[in-house]
């Protein structure tokens, strides 16, 4: 009996020697489970972020955990409650605004080292800040309200730059007046360069302090062709009076004047909200982009501050521009080669140029403008209405063209066909025309103060397929002598009679000797 009780406690104990070593086993299983899930949480942030420094700062607090081995059961159990992959004791990351999905979203220029006193050059912040912003999907670059600041010219660029980032402009930024930090000139001063999805919005200032551009060497710029149409009634009227030059200036500008805000080869860009003022040269310019919105959106510049376009367009496609407010010293959008499928509606023009596709073929270039739409605008005291201007000796084509409901206050030229265009004091007669077929102009109404149309087109390569609907343009003596309508080798049709009476407009189509026009070339 003793014996079989012995067995039996033997067996026992064999038993409870084997459940020990069990459950010792799986709590060092279970250890080792969780070193394992922290290292892959630390490696999933790191990857999201793409080795930015807010990577660099959890791998260094993961680490330090990790190292804890040997004193584990000192450490507290972890809490149930949800954390943070970010240890509580490990202070935010610069630009830091709350962090998200394991990562910060929100990059504010301030903690990046900005100061944002308009007299500190936060050139360096704000490169910093766009180093870490651009490595994070969806990101926000925070330029806060209150602040102003000084910027060198920058480049915020991709292509390595993760899509959709928001640069959130609310406060004000402003260019050096010192032009040694241009050195001999540059096309612009704050560039986006191959990025995806980005947008701009807010309700900031970028101001390019242009003036001191303007004042200096204003007799260096070329001049808008079709001033030359323009005659005072007296001697005492000067259409482009001398800016008082400072001699103390004088030969330290450089020659090239810089965009203020340039977006080359990105895709899906959008800008709303914000306002570019006085701008050396043009204040908004896309070049090489696909898929462009522009809205809400304003641009101010003084009437007299030469060759400042508002929205300037080249070598792109598929834009979108409406309600927006430009004021400026040249075209108040300019249309140049490479553009089609271009909306724009609900603008406000003035002062300025008006909208222009071109000027086109410079130098005997090759220009392709295509399926143009602008319509809904309201011009006051405009130059210009609506314009197509090309230079002699130009290839390539425009067509697909609508101008519709714009209505003119004060405009010395509402509607303008210039192939002949020139902004030098003399230009050579040349054979070669960029080929205008397929403009249609319908609803054009309001006052003009030189002539109500002006059509000049090449003599060896007429306008064609040229349509006017609803021209109701009345007469405002002011300062300019007064001229009828104008045409010149110009072909198409009147769809209702118009005000004035546009006859010199030939009607059908030019003779089948006129030279061939080669729609594919582009």
């Amino acid at each position: 009996m003793y014996m079989k009780m012995k067995g039996l406690s033997f067996r026992g104990l064999t038993f409870m020697f084997m459940v020990a070593f069990l459950v010792w086993s799986s709590s060092l299983g279970g250890c080792h489970g969780r070193a394992t899930g922290k290292h892959w949480s630390k490696n999933r942030v790191a990857s999201a972020t793409h080795s930015s420094k807010k990577g660099k700062a959890h791998s260094h607090g993961g680490g330090h955990n990790g190292n804890r081995r040997g004193g584990a059961s000192k450490t507290k159990p972890p809490s149930t409650k949800p954390k943070q992959d970010v240890p509580p004791s490990l202070p935010p990351q610069k630009g830091g605004g709350g962090f998200k999905g394991g990562h910060s979203s929100m990059f504010n220029v301030l903690n990046f080292g900005a100061r944002g006193d308009g007299v500190t050059d936060d050139t360096k912040a704000f490169q910093d800040t766009w180093k870490a912003s651009c490595k994070v999907a969806a990101s926000t670059f925070i330029v806060p309200s209150n602040y102003v600041f000084l910027l060198s010219p920058i480049s915020f660029s991709g292509p390595y730059c993760q899509p959709d980032i928001i640069f959130q402009l609310d406060g004000t930024i402003i260019a050096p007046t010192d032009f040694k930090v241009w050195g001999k000139g540059l096309l612009q001063w704050l560039q986006f360069t191959k990025l995806i999805g980005l947008t701009i919005q807010g309700h900031g200032v970028i101001d390019g302090r242009g003036s001191v551009w303007w004042h200096v060497s204003p007799f260096h710029d070329p001049i808008d062709d079709e001033s030359k149409l323009f005659i005072p009634l007296n001697s005492t009227v000067q259409e482009k009076p001398p800016f008082p030059e400072r001699s103390e200036l004088v030969g330290k500008v450089p020659s090239i004047k810089p965009t203020a805000l340039r977006f080359y080869g990105s895709f899906n860009v959008t800008v709303t909200g914000i306002k570019i003022q006085n701008s050396p040269q043009c204040h908004l310019k896309f070049d090489n982009c696909i898929g462009v919105l522009v809205h809400n959106f304003s641009v101010s510049s003084p009437g007299d501050s030469l060759n400042t376009d508002g929205i300037h367009l080249q070598n792109s496609k598929d834009v979108l521009i409406h309600s927006t407010t430009l004021s400026c010293g040249d075209d108040c959008i300019s249309i140049q080669t490479g553009c089609s499928n271009v909306y724009i509606h609900n603008i406000n023009c003035g002062p300025g140029h008006g909208i222009s596709i071109g000027s086109l073929g410079k130098d005997n270039t090759k220009a392709c403008v295509s399926n143009i739409t602008v319509r809904d605008v309201i011009m006051h005291n405009t130059m210009n209405g609506v314009r197509i201007k090309t230079w002699q000796g130009g290839l390539g084509f425009v067509q697909g063209v609508l101008f519709s409901n714009i209505q003119v206050s004060e405009v010395k030229i509402p509607i303008v066909i210039d192939q002949f265009y020139c902004d030098k004091a003399k230009c050579s007669n040349q054979t070669e025309a960029v080929a205008l077929s397929g403009i249609n102009y319908e609803r054009i109404r309001g006052t003009y103060t030189v002539k109500p149309v002006h059509f000049a087109c090449s003599d060896n390569l007429p306008c064609t397929d040229i349509s006017l609907t609803a021209i109701e343009l009345k007469p405002l003596q002011e300062l300019y002598h007064l001229y009828g309508a104008f045409c010149w080798q110009t072909f198409g049709e009147l769809r209702t009679p118009t005000v004035p009476p546009i006859d010199c407009l030939h009607i059908g189509k030019p003779s089948s000797n006129q030279i061939q026009y080669d729609f594919d070339s582009c």
